[in-house]
């Protein structure tokens, strides 16, 4: 324990309270620190402007309301003997450390990044936390010679205690919701708020893991609904999509060109080139973050590709693709579309896209899932367990429904007037023919 704990301040938490010494010297690695440099929400600040926020305040904030679930167990269910389902204090450091460090294997733009170059942040942030090379693992091994795979047990859900696996992971984990209450606070959003400690209060060990008290079902349920209005107002807007799609294409521009001895060699990324070649490693992933690929995006729009110039050019100046909706019935038209995109002069491999949201990672809330996380248990008064949505019609209303889109990108160019470039303008007219009330329609409806 530090002689007298250390705060940080926090728009969130108030205070962030360091009370460990193994905490501090966590948070001051190098890995770590890299944090600060990786967004929370990747492109999404170019549609709410003031989300600015980073993995870094992310994860200590997940720390932090995994350290208030510790307190509050620890003088409410503390263990009177072994197995009887209670918690034992003993798992606290391990739980804390854990929570801190599940981000810490995330890269520059995550999902595009992962998408772009198969890399799983899960698997590195495991690979940080044992590695030999890294400070984090420096830390760790302090503690005990296992104790940097014990915290890489939690992150991995193979940790034998539930309890503290379900902390970090579960349906109602620290880890939703701090990225929940701080992506709706930055982002300007109220749809994610939701009373935190109503839900911390009726939080319960049990041998399975943790439940909460069925007093506490509305201020669960209103958690529930909170992240399904996320999901569709902030996390799924087409406008953050539309600047993952340009993103995308970029890195698959520059990786083409690399592959075919055409990127300019003045402007080589050279921290990238592990990846084009598929051939890094962890010391070449920890030199990443979000202003490295930036760097790179600013020389582009140097670059002789005219396509490689267009997009770094509209990602960095936010000029998104246009989109609209298509259906299984519409999307029979998505080639016409393309071609007349082309036409325009616009390779459409890299100038249009098509984007399910239903694709896009979402938790639903599904306790029918064969999938971990998948229910919450709330517990009555004789101490039976009843699963959320058997006792609440408004968790039942959306189990295990997703509300998403499918979308067509394309530039906006495309929707210009014939008085704007006359050239183009029967193959503009011809496509926005296609188009009505921001969906594809056949000429027919």
């Amino acid at each position: 324990m530090l002689p007298m704990e250390k705060v940080l301040r926090d728009p969130i938490h108030n205070y962030i309270f360091i009370q460990h010494q193994v905490i501090l010297d966590l948070i001051n690695t190098r890995e770590f620190q890299r944090l600060r440099r990786v967004r929370q929400l990747g492109t999404s600040n170019s549609t709410f402007h003031s989300a600015e926020h980073s993995r870094f305040t992310h994860s200590v904030g997940v720390y932090e309301i995994t350290r208030q679930i510790c307190d509050l167990f620890q003088r409410n269910y503390p263990t009177k003997k072994p197995n009887d389902g209670l918690w034992d204090d003993h798992e606290r450091l391990v739980a804390l450390c854990a929570a801190l460090l599940h981000d810490i294997g995330h890269g520059p733009y995550s999902h595009t990044f992962e998408h772009i170059f198969h890399t799983d942040h899960e698997a590195i942030t495991a690979s940080i936390l044992t590695s030999p090379i890294t400070e984090v693992n420096h830390v760790l091994s302090r503690v005990s010679p296992t104790f940097a795979q014990e915290v890489a047990s939690v992150i991995q859900k193979t940790y034998p205690n539930p309890q503290v696996v379900q902390m970090i992971s579960s349906q109602i984990d620290a880890d939703r919701m701090d990225y929940l209450l701080r992506d709706s606070y930055f982002t300007g959003a109220n749809y994610g708020t939701f009373d935190l400690t109503r839900i911390l209060r009726v939080m319960r060990p049990y041998k399975g893991g943790i439940t909460f008290h069925i007093s506490g079902m509305h201020a669960v349920e209103d958690y529930i609904v909170s992240r399904f209005q996320m999901y569709q107002q902030v996390y799924f807007h087409p406008v953050s999509r539309s600047m993952e799609v340009i993103l995308n294409h970029l890195l698959k521009r520059a990786k083409f060109l690399y592959e075919n001895n055409t990127l300019d060699t003045e402007i080589t990324p050279q921290l990238l080139l592990p990846f084009f070649e598929n051939n890094f490693d962890l010391t070449d992933y920890l030199k990443l973050d979000d202003g490295v690929l930036t760097t790179y995006f600013i020389h582009w729009c140097d670059s002789s590709d005219k396509i490689l110039n267009n997009l770094a050019k509209r990602f960095l100046n936010r000029k998104p693709l246009k989109s609209v909706r298509f259906s299984s019935e519409t999307a029979v038209l998505l080639p016409k579309l393309r071609l007349l995109v082309d036409k325009a002069g616009y390779n459409s491999d890299y100038y249009t896209a098509t984007n399910d949201s239903y694709d896009l990672p979402y938790d639903a809330y599904d306790p029918a899932s064969k999938k971990q996380r998948t229910q919450i248990e709330l517990m009555q008064d004789d101490g039976t367990l009843v699963e959320l949505s058997t006792v609440s019609n408004l968790v039942a209303a959306i189990t295990g429904k997703v509300s998403g889109d499918k979308r067509f990108f394309f530039p906006k160019e495309m929707l210009a007037k014939s008085n704007q470039v006359e050239v183009f303008a029967p193959i503009y007219h011809e496509f926005q023919q296609y188009i009505k009330n921001g969906h594809i329609n056949s000429l027919n409806n």
